[in-house]
């Protein structure tokens, strides 16, 4: 096995760049051939299904954006919805065109800078607001790549009337150091109740700083069939994603303190700055199948509106929801550095590779809201078969071979849902399940939420509450992970317990949000650093050599959260504004930055009463913390060594814009991290890896309706 994939070369030997060009070629062709046009409304649930199908960033979008309902921007023929893993129930989603703040859209950072990453676009990251945070699940290896992994319950499905396109396109930086991000997606609707559709995503990073690159490739293909009684959803995705491994700078001050490391003679430029690593790379190669139907036992009524019409009103539903997820991870190195790691468990030339297969299977059976004046609520139960399978490299004792070792785990579970989603007022649901035989026995869950709509001051509020209840066994490589360099079996783990209360209240006249949140954990599960001193011939500390394990708390762990949301306008002048304050019980264990905030100020306005326009600049911070540290041979953030921890954060980072849309065209310009080289140049979003220096950055969006 040979890499060719450098800092500077390009990825996968060319062969995605030419597959990417045939495809886009067939999307064109299939688009122009296709005729038909079939109009089809989705009835919408209050609230969008209580707002859960909506990402973080989607509803920080559309929260402060009004140009989603413009009939001039979505066709009020164009639809698209989510599908829900469990009973596989449709969720309706805003489509993706909206303008406002579409110069965040690509960034590694999130839509308000609430991510932690890298530096470099599609390296890993995780959100510093925990109450954001999700569970880590049997992906263990690409949670961390949120911005471009797609979960299958995330998904969008469409159905148009003529076929849809939408085009993205994202650069930034030179030829030698810029990234480039293109994705693709096509929606074609057959009948009215046949539609399928292609996403194509191709992301490459070439990383200002030596050896960063990433080169991720999705394809994802959809299908579905919407009848009155049988209704099925078909999606299929393959992921190829390939980073590059640099171990961060070694030493911040290149950074922090540029003149004194170049003996004031001249500043370093990124490439420049030495790195802990070449010629090293993380490798995801992975697939997610899911497959769900419906059949409907209910009868035809006439409409209110039209007695001439008749529509279906479903009584009882049958389901079955089918999930294939498979992930082969490999962490490949041909220049390791000295004294870096603390323990060697298998040979040099092994294969540091770990696989991953699950497939799950539920069937339910539902009783539907709003058949009759006494349904006021819709009544699911459901019982669902997992089985799981791992690989792992394994040593020969004595032998100095290696062996692979299998494991597999098998697991059922109940449960059952009351959900309430067609009341003026007050909408609800509840989800409880357990598990009742199988590797995860005893783990738990009650998971529900509320949402209440009033009048108030003349004004529409609303109120949220959610709470959990949750009793999870630690995700399998948690439990067992062998590698060249981590190595622990932890059967003896016991399972996380955690509880969440929730309150929102939101006021539309004066847009305002607050969101208050309480949670405490039990047994919290988290990767720690068992680094240990180096010592050099005089006894003296010289470094540290790296080694990793799970351990878990030793006490309750609570997080307190409040987040305010405010939005000023006055003429074309706005300020939007996120402030969010947290506070955790064990910052060693849980380190949290206990204010983490985005502003936005621009002017919005429209040129030649056609052109939208948006001018400003946005700023995000957080205050300093101790935040966790990259592992680059496990790929995942853990605890920092508290022998040399460093705080990042206590550093604004401010881009500047021009942001506009023209009928169904997108695009920004924009200047990211304008501040460079203001004040501290403490810019990092993880120990030891900066992120981009001022670069300048372009995006388009363009959608076609034919």
């Amino acid at each position: 096995m040979t890499e060719t994939m450098t800092h500077r070369s390009k990825p996968i030997h060319y062969s995605i760049g030419k597959q990417l060009t045939i495809m886009l070629l067939t999307l064109f062709s299939v688009s122009a051939m296709a005729q038909e046009r079939v109009a089809r409304n989705i009835p919408m649930g209050i609230g969008d299904d209580l707002g859960n199908n909506l990402t973080e960033e989607d509803r920080l979008r559309n929260e402060t954006d009004t140009t989603t309902t413009d009939i001039t921007n979505v066709p009020v023929d164009l639809n698209q919805w989510v599908i829900d893993p469990l009973l596989g129930e449709v969720k309706p989603v805003e489509v993706d065109t909206a303008w406002h703040q579409f110069q965040n859209d690509h960034l590694n950072g999130g839509m308000n800078g609430e991510y932690n990453h890298l530096g470099n676009i599609g390296s890993p990251r995780y959100t510093r607001i925990f109450m954001d945070q999700p569970l880590r699940t049997q992906r263990f290896f690409t949670d961390v790549y949120g911005h471009f992994y797609i979960p299958p319950g995330k998904f969008h499905f469409t159905d148009t009337k003529s076929p849809f396109t939408n085009l993205k396109y994202y650069s930034a930086g030179n030829k030698l150091t810029g990234d480039d991000h293109l994705t693709a997606y096509l929606a074609i609707n057959a009948n009215k109740r046949i539609g399928v559709g292609i996403f194509f995503d191709y992301l490459y990073g070439r990383g200002q700083y030596n050896s960063q690159s990433t080169a991720f490739f999705n394809a994802s293909l959809y299908g579905y069939y919407r009848g009155d009684r049988y209704q099925a959803y078909l999606l299929a995705s393959r992921y190829h994603q390939k980073m590059a491994e640099n171990g961060g700078i070694t030493d911040d001050r290149y950074i922090t303190d540029p003149l004194a490391m170049a003996e004031g003679e001249r500043t370093y430029s990124p490439e420049d700055i030495p790195t802990h690593m070449d010629r090293t790379w993380n490798r995801n190669d992975h697939w997610n199948v899911l497959f769900t139907h419906r059949y409907n036992l209910g009868f035809y009524e006439e409409e209110e509106e039209d007695s001439a019409n008749v529509k279906f009103v479903p009584v009882t539903s049958f389901i079955h929801t089918a999930e294939v997820q498979t992930n082969d991870r490999r962490f490949i190195t041909y220049q390791e550095p000295k004294n870096y790691y603390l323990n060697n468990y298998l040979p040099y030339d092994s294969i540091d590779q770990t696989k991953y297969l699950s497939v799950r299977n539920t069937a339910a059976i539902a009783l539907c809201e709003g058949f009759n004046k006494w349904a006021q609520a819709g009544l699911a139960a459901f019982i669902t078969y997992e089985y799981r399978h791992f690989t792992l490299p394994d040593s020969i004792p004595g032998s100095g071979r290696e062996r692979t070792s299998k494991y597999k785990e098998n697991v059922i579970t109940i449960g059952g849902q009351l959900t309430r989603k067609q009341g003026k007022l007050l909408n609800y649901r509840v989800t409880g399940e357990t598990v009742i035989a199988g590797e995860d026995l005893g783990q738990f869950s009650i998971d529900g939420e509320a949402q209440l709509n009033f009048r108030l001051f003349k004004d529409t509020a609303n109120f949220e509450a959610k709470a959990y209840v949750k009793n999870t066994n630690p995700a399998f490589y948690y439990r067992h992970y062998h590698s060249q360099h981590y190595w622990w079996d932890k059967n003896d783990l016991d399972k996380e317990f955690r509880t969440r209360i929730e309150g929102t209240f939101n006021l539309g006249k004066t847009k305002t949000n607050l969101r208050v949140s309480v949670e405490n954990i039990k047994n919290f599960t988290y990767l720690a650093n068992l680094s240990q001193p180096r010592y050099d011939q005089q006894g003296a500390i010289n470094g540290y050599e790296n080694a990793i394990g799970v351990a878990q708390a030793g006490e309750n762990i609570q997080v307190f959260s409040a987040c305010l949301k405010q939005d000023f306008k006055l003429g074309i002048f706005h300020l939007d504004n996120e402030v969010t304050y947290q506070k955790s019980s064990n910052n060693k264990v849980l380190p949290l930055p206990e204010l983490s905030t985005y502003h936005n100020l621009y002017m919005k306005f429209k040129l030649a009463k056609v052109l939208s326009m948006e001018m400003g600049a946005d700023l995000r911070y957080f205050s300093a913390y101790d935040a966790p540290d990259y592992s680059p041979a496990l790929g995942q953030f853990y605890q920092q060594n508290p022998a040399n921890s460093i705080e990042i954060g206590d550093y604004p980072i401010i881009n500047v814009y021009i942001n506009a849309h023209l009928k169904r065209t997108r695009f920004y310009v924009m200047m990211y991290h304008v501040n460079q080289g203001m004040g501290d140049s403490n810019y990092f979003l993880a120990p030891h890896y900066p992120i981009m220096p001022r670069t300048f950055q372009l995006g388009l969006s363009w959608n076609f309706f034919d």
